[in-house]
Order: C-alpha cells, then structure tokens, then sequence
C-alpha cells in the first residue's frame, strides 16, 4: 500500500496509497518543484493514510491549511466492505454531499482509507528561520501579530517555546540554544518564490520587531544545516521531555488571548505534587498549544488533579480538547466538553449507519453508552 500513483505536474497534486510515508511523498514531489502541504517531525515514519485519518496539523498549517482543506479526494472501505470511491483531483467539484469529510480525522472508525489524492504547493525557493526572545507571552503574541502583518504572504510558521521546555532540549539532548535565556522563544519560518523580496521583508519586520523593542534578542538564517538545528530545538521537545520521567501530555486549542493562560494556573494549581514541569510549546499561529507536565512516574492523584479540570477550563474559554491529534479512547468521556449533546448525538447516527456492528476501530472518539 505504498505506491505512488501519480503526481499532476499543472495543478499540482499527488495520487498515492495509504501506507506511503509523508517524507517519501515530500523527496518524490520535490523532483517535481512541488511540495506536501504537511510538515510533522514523524515525517520519517508516519504515514499518509494515519495523517488523513487523523487530519493531521503540523507546523505550516498557517501557511497551507488543514489536511482536510488539501484533499481532494480519497478512497475508503466501509466496514461491510463496500468501497466508496470519493477520488478525485479537481479543486473545484459541488456535487452533492462532500463524503470524503466523513473519513477525514474520523480516526479510522466509518471506514479504511486506501488511497488519497492531496494538493501540493509549489516548493518554496527561498527559506529562512528566525529564532527571537521574548520577555514574556505578551510580546510573544505582539511578534506574531507584526510578522502576520508585515511578512503577510510569505509567512509560513510562527512557533512558542518556552523555557521549560527550551531547558530540557538543551541540557538534555544537547542541541545548542543561539541565543541567551529568555522566557519565552518565537520561531518564524518565512518562505518565497524570490529570495531578494523575502529577505527585504524579513529584514524590515526584524528592524520594526527590535526597534519597538517587541523582541529583545534573535538570530536569522538561510542556510540549511543552522535551520535544522534550529528546528531541532523545536521538534525534539516531546523527546527532550520524556527524558525527564512520565509526561501527561495535552493538545489543546485556545483563542490567542488564553493561549497560555493555562501554564502559570496549573504551576499554581500544582504546587506540592509530584509535578516538576509545567510548560508549554506549539503552533502560536494557529492557537494550537501543546501542554505537558512531568513528573517522576505516574500518579493516579496527580491525574486527578490535571483531569478533567484542564478540560474544563478550555471549554470555559470556547477552546477545543484536541486541537490536531484526534480523541482516540482517553479522551472519549471528555468529548462532551467540545461538542454539544446534539452534536454526539448526530456523530453516533452516522457511526452506526456506517458501522453497524462497530468493528471498525472500536472504543475510539465516541463515549461509551
């Protein structure tokens, strides 16, 4: 199931099976002057049919959109069997009911995905990463808002670190920080067709950032080697983390102005628990945060403690419990917290016109009866 069936040079799209891995797809596509529209740090090893099931987010959602915007068509297998076959490679097709939304990020339970046809962008021809410090979320949030004005276009990522999380990478795996500590760290991808122009933008929003003193220190680069490592402190976080004992890992989404409200209210809800790190990193962009807490081991007590309060306060604020990696089974009797009650109601009805005798991925997304 790993074959790539065809690649459409003019509007820029791929026709592959499922069990294609996303960085196969990328190396195949840039052969062609096209990239994936996903960008994931399990690039390596995760596959395209997982990503759609999933509808996986990433770190250029803010630049290209959700996998659901970028498929146009797939193939699925209902649970009797019967294929419905959703292919198609046109950009434009209203007629009738979009059923391929059905499967995307249903998590594999109305039915088995076996082939996908994704849009691709053109691949950029120019790249550069920005890391900046920052005194605090306030001026974290006040860089993204001056580089999604000023760099418009050719902004691709704004990503949040903070120091609980940028200490881990460092000091544990060794990746080094070109900067000096900060509270808080924005990592801006911009990428063009036209290395002069984005430059000349980077450079004026980098002129306008320092000069209102919205970021207090940074580093810039085009070259490939400076940016994977720059990358890396960002995408080995997780890795980093779990160095540091068990970690109860959240995916949250939250309007910008509660984006990290949620980090110092547990360091304080937390104090006297096994606890020892409470932090925060994800997509500023796109509001998507990822919340981890570690501790030695695991505890029932102080699960208790983080659920279902976490969930609580986010659906309090018009957040949603997971913002790009699905419900699976643990958060199942927490859904309730995102969606109405008609919402679930309506979610069960197409789950059992679709899956009868629920064999498809069974325990998953909906709440046990």
């Amino acid at each position: 199931m790993n074959k790539i069936i065809k690649i459409n040079d003019i509007p820029g799209s791929i026709v592959c099976q499922a069990g294609c891995v996303l960085e196969t797809l990328d190396n195949a596509l840039a052969d062609h002057g096209l990239m994936m529209p996903l960008d994931l740090g399990a690039k390596g090893s995760c596959h395209i049919g997982g990503n759609i099931a999933t509808n996986a987010g990433g770190l250029r959602l803010l630049r290209y959109g959700s996998l659901q915007a970028n498929t146009l068509g797939l193939v699925a297998v209902k649970a009797d069997g019967q294929v419905v076959d959703c292919m198609n490679t046109l950009k434009k097709d209203n007629t009738g009911y979009h059923l391929k939304h059905l499967f995307i990020g249903s998590e594999g339970t109305l039915g088995l995905v076996t082939e996908v046809a994704i849009q691709c962008p053109p691949k950029p021809q120019s790249v550069s990463l920005a890391l900046l410090g920052v005194v605090d979320f306030d001026h974290a949030l006040k860089t993204f808002r001056l580089a999604r004005s000023m760099l418009s276009e050719i902004l691709s990522s704004c990503e949040l670190i903070d120091e609980n999380c940028m200490q881990p990478v460092v000091n544990t795996l060794g990746v080094r920080n070109p900067l000096g500590e900060h509270p808080f760290y924005v990592l801006i991808e911009v990428s063009g067709s036209n290395a002069a122009h984005d430059e000349e933008k980077l450079n004026a929003f980098l002129e306008s950032a320092m000069g209102e003193e919205i970021v207090a220190d940074g580093t810039v680069t085009n070259e490939p080697s400076r940016m994977q490592t720059i990358w890396q402190l960002r995408e080995r976080i997780a890795e980093a983390l779990l160095r540091n004992g068990f970690v109860y890992k959240y995916d949250v989404s939250l309007p910008h102005d509660s984006f990290y409200q949620l980090i110092p209210v547990l360091q304080d809800k937390l104090k006297g628990t096994d606890a020892k790190i409470v932090s925060g990193y994800g997509h500023l962009g796109d509001g998507n945060l990822h919340l981890n807490i570690c501790a030695p081991q695991f505890s029932p007590e102080l699960l208790a403690k983080i659920e279902p309060f976490v969930f609580e306060w986010i659906s309090e604020r018009g957040g949603s419990i997971s913002a790009e990696h699905g419900i699976g089974f643990k958060k199942t009797k927490f859904l309730r917290y995102s969606k109405s009650d008609a919402a679930i109601h309506t979610m069960r009805q197409i789950k059992q016109l679709m899956d009868p005798k629920g064999i498809l991925n069974p325990y998953k997304v909906l709440p046990m009866e």
